[in-house]
């Protein structure tokens, strides 16, 4: 099972392509099958690369008049089912959402939305250990996300920052950092404040 940590060690690799997209969030399909980032997972799109940190994943059939009928009553495992029903892999297909909190501005990431969203069709990466660091090191996407309306935003900023500490050399200094501007950008807000440090500590 994948995790954020195998993805936030990881070198950048290429996982699909955006397919829909606009200034403040955008939409990929992934190449492989269940292969989408973990929920808070850091991924760039474009060149110049474009920042986000996913908030939903989908898997859902390819041509939506076709739903998905249950196949499994006779299999043993739900692997099985895909042994046995090998057009799945062809019917169906893995999305995920993304919220924008960065872009490549001049010789180096910023924590602002980019003048324009990602083309249809680039590229998207998941972000190497190097690029996590240099991203949550500009706290500015953490007020992105907090605003964004995303579902389940606090989940997901709690998710960002644990992955951000899975590959620092100082994870708990670095969450312990990141955790006080949280608390800046939530000084009004104590109940959610305390609702996200709960899911950073999860």
């Amino acid at each position: 099972m994948t995790t954020l940590e195998d993805f936030g060690a990881a070198d950048s690799r290429r996982i699909g392509e955006v397919v829909e997209s606009n200034s403040t969030s955008f939409r990929a399909q992934c190449y492989r099958l269940y292969d989408a980032p973990p929920l808070g997972s850091f991924v760039r799109a474009g060149d110049p690369p474009i920042d986000g940190v996913v908030y939903r994943i989908t898997t859902e059939p390819i041509d939506a008049a076709r739903p998905v009928l249950a196949r499994g009553e006779f299999a043993a495992t739900e692997d099985d089912i895909f042994r046995n029903n090998p057009q799945l892999e062809r019917l169906l297909t893995s999305r995920f959402e993304v919220v924008i909190v960065g872009h490549q501005g001049r010789g180096s990431r910023v924590p602002l939305l980019p003048p324009l969203p990602p083309r249809v069709h680039a590229f998207v990466h998941v972000c190497s250990s190097e690029e996590v660091i240099q991203l949550a090191g500009h706290t500015g996407w953490i007020g992105l996300l907090l605003s964004s309306g995303i579902p389940v935003a606090d989940q997901v900023v709690g998710a960002c920052f644990r992955e951000a500490a899975s590959v620092h050399s100082d994870g708990p200094e670095f969450l312990l950092r990141v955790c006080k501007d949280l608390a800046v950008e939530l000084a009004g807000d104590l109940p959610r404040l305390n609702a996200i440090l709960r899911t950073v500590r999860s």
